[in-house]
């Protein structure tokens, strides 16, 4: 196994995904859940990005190549879900809709699964990574290993988070909840600028 390529792939996927970030934004999306729903929740939502993840870095470059989308055009939308997130968050309007449970709504699926840590920037690391894996002797299994060991940690903050809830109260999550969703706007807007350079810069 390639251990530089393992170590540059695990940072810079734990960069992106950020595990510690994610704890304000699980905390608010499972705001008013039962301890055993939020257990729940919190490995659903690494498994459905983790799937997400592993879909692009194998199909990545022939799904973006067959549906003529460049990868900037994927930042920008990208960057917009993640703004309207950030929106709800600092309206404080992250309950599901009446109704919504029943239909069979699930936050670990959107937005915590997707766009949240599966989103624009994890996957098109995933699949400029996946490009170099196959370049490189142990690769591969490198950047399947780099990819697991992320999605662990953010199921281990995201359940870690579970036990801090009962530390801050009703009110804590309030509060951290404004803040991810000021950090989130900021985010979201990076991209997009990003993006909009990337093709600037290409024409």
């Amino acid at each position: 196994m390639d251990v530089q390529f393992f170590v540059e792939a695990f940072v810079t996927m734990f960069v992106i995904m950020d595990p510690p970030g994610i704890i304000p934004l699980f905390l608010a999306y499972t705001r008013g859940r039962t301890a055993q729903e939020r257990k729940r929740i919190a490995w659903q939502a690494p498994i459905v990005a983790f799937c997400l993840v592993v879909v692009f870095a194998v199909f990545g470059q022939a799904i973006l190549g067959y549906l003529h989308v460049e990868v900037a055009a994927m930042q920008i939308a990208g960057g917009l879900l993640l703004l309207l997130v950030a929106l709800q968050l600092l309206t404080g309007e992250t309950e599901p809709p009446p109704g919504t449970m029943k239909s069979n709504v699930n936050v670990a699926l959107v937005p915590l699964g997707t766009p949240l840590l599966a989103g624009p920037g994890a996957i098109v690391a995933t699949i400029v990574f996946a490009q170099q894996a196959g370049q490189k002797e142990g690769g591969i299994l490198a950047l399947a290993l780099a990819i697991a060991a992320v999605h662990l940690l953010l199921w281990v903050f995201m359940r870690f988070s579970v036990t801090i809830i009962r530390v801050i109260k009703e009110n804590g999550v309030e509060l951290v909840t404004r803040i991810a969703g000021l950090l989130l706007s900021a985010l979201a807007v990076q991209l997009i600028i990003t993006a909009i350079r990337t093709l600037l810069g290409a024409g």
